[in-house]
């Protein structure tokens, strides 16, 4: 039922405090018309007694009090779904800006979602090609996962972000595919970079790109990713598909969060954020993962820049809590000019040998990371040692480990934005790069994978 209120008492963007309601309630959609007819839209935020907080989704510039009316419509904010939206360009709020017709709504969905019953959550298993390989050989990413990507201000991870959500597919013949893309208090520049290069690889035919710019509302930033969300939840339980959610920049969420928290007066907790922080990250990355008797998923790579490069701040500590592991880049290796620089050691997918071996990718995977990473390992603490103690300190062994650090990076980890590795030719990668090692060393892959797969002197 709508009600309607002209009984607007106080403005503090973006907070508006309406008195005299009856029966409305948390979360519920508002909409304010002005005196010249024009409408903007708000959520309730509190309701004590007959007072409701209003939040507002856009600027309060021109609201009078005494003549703006208040339609409260008896439902939370939503999106309009349908299996168009493929290939669509939409704002923070769900409405399409891509010139193209209006979505047909097949139905409306509550942004906010239904908690999924953890006895419905199938175990997450199978294996995601992204083509990357120091994501898919050493911390692969499964379906139904969530494994977000570490990074600093000014690396590359916009390009990754689009390299992976145009690359990335499930092996075999497993249903079909789909990314949706939050990008979220991203510059004009930024979000015009994303739909020209889905556009140009062809990838937006399968693509839900939802794109919040840096001067759009606080409010918006944090409808963006629930927009997605929505979305992805439709395509994958209702459409059966696999669904990649991709967000960046999550730091802009919270940022967001923290600026509408201080608004309303709340106590901040750590660094000025919210208390409640963690708990409204899990609401977001707890809607990923597959259900039981659904052949469709959802696996979501949340993307965070980590203000001043530290991984203790409450946005990434927090975020690590929550999800499956991390994907972190590197500042030192990007002034390499290695792409991407993904820093292989402290990275980790903690699913990452549930998706891997016979039948799901290759018998030698586990294997070759274990070694790969153990041999990296080594070679950074031997070169190390010669920056230290010069390289006539080295053993032969230390010599070997040093020069299969250098190759390693040069080879495996660079290997740019525009090429695209099946997880056959980054496994057989590794074992190239394994023969520049002595036999003896090689400790983790067996007698038989070496015979079998270990390249071949001319």
């Amino acid at each position: 039922m709508i009600r309607e209120y002209k009984t607007i008492r106080e403005i503090a963007s973006p907070l508006m405090l309406v008195k005299k309601v009856d029966e409305v309630t948390y979360d519920e959609l508002a909409e304010i018309e002005l005196p010249d007819g024009s409408v903007r839209r708000g959520k309730v935020l509190e309701v004590d007694r007959d007072t409701a907080v209003v939040q507002l989704f856009e600027s309060a510039a021109g609201i009078n009090l005494a003549e703006s009316k208040v339609r409260f419509l008896g439902h939370p904010l939503q999106l309009g779904v349908s299996g168009d939206m493929l290939g669509r360009v939409f704002n923070g709020m769900g409405e399409p800006i891509d010139d193209g017709p209006p979505i047909l709504a097949e139905e409306y969905k509550d942004i906010n979602g239904l908690p999924m019953n953890p006895a419905a959550r199938a175990y997450p298993a199978e294996f995601i090609q992204t083509g990357v390989s120091t994501i898919d050989g050493l911390n692969t990413l499964v379906r139904g996962q969530k494994l977000p990507i570490f990074s600093c201000s000014g690396l590359p991870h916009a390009a990754l972000a689009a390299q992976i959500a145009r690359q990335a597919r499930v092996l075999g013949d497993a249903g079909e595919f789909a990314v949706v893309f939050a990008a979220i208090g991203i510059t004009f520049e930024e979000s015009e970079y994303f739909v020209q290069e889905f556009r140009r690889t062809g990838a937006i035919d399968r693509t839900v790109l939802f794109t919040n710019l840096a001067n759009d509302p606080a409010v918006e930033r944090i409808a963006t990713p629930r927009m997605a969300l929505t979305a992805a939840e439709y395509l994958a339980f209702e459409k059966d598909m696999h669904v990649l959610v991709i967000m960046t920049d999550i730091t802009n969420y919270a940022e967001a969060l923290r600026e509408v928290s201080a608004a309303k007066k709340e106590v901040p907790g750590r660094r000025g954020y919210p208390g409640y922080l963690y708990t409204d990250l899990a609401t977001m990355y707890e809607r990923a993962g597959r259900r039981v008797g659904k052949p469709g998923s959802i696996t979501m790579i949340p993307i965070l820049t980590m203000p001043e490069d530290d991984k203790t701040h409450p946005i990434p500590d927090l975020t690590g809590y929550i999800t499956e592991g991390q994907i972190i880049l590197s500042r030192e290796l990007h002034r390499r000019g290695i792409c991407p620089p993904v820093d292989v050691l402290p990275s980790l997918s903690r699913l990452k040998d549930k998706g891997i071996g016979a039948g799901k990718t290759r018998e030698d995977h586990a294997g070759t990371m274990n070694q790969l990473f153990a041999a990296y390992a080594a070679g950074k603490d031997a070169k190390e040692l010669m920056t230290i103690l010069g390289e006539s300190a080295l053993s032969d062994a230390d010599k070997h480990y040093a020069k299969f650090a250098e190759e390693f990076e040069a080879r495996y980890v660079n290997q740019g934005n525009d090429v695209n590795r099946s997880i056959e030719e980054t496994l057989d990668l590794g074992w190239e790069l394994l023969k520049l090692l002595p036999r003896s060393e090689l400790k983790r892959v067996t007698p038989e994978q070496i015979e079998k797969y270990m390249p071949k002197d001319e």
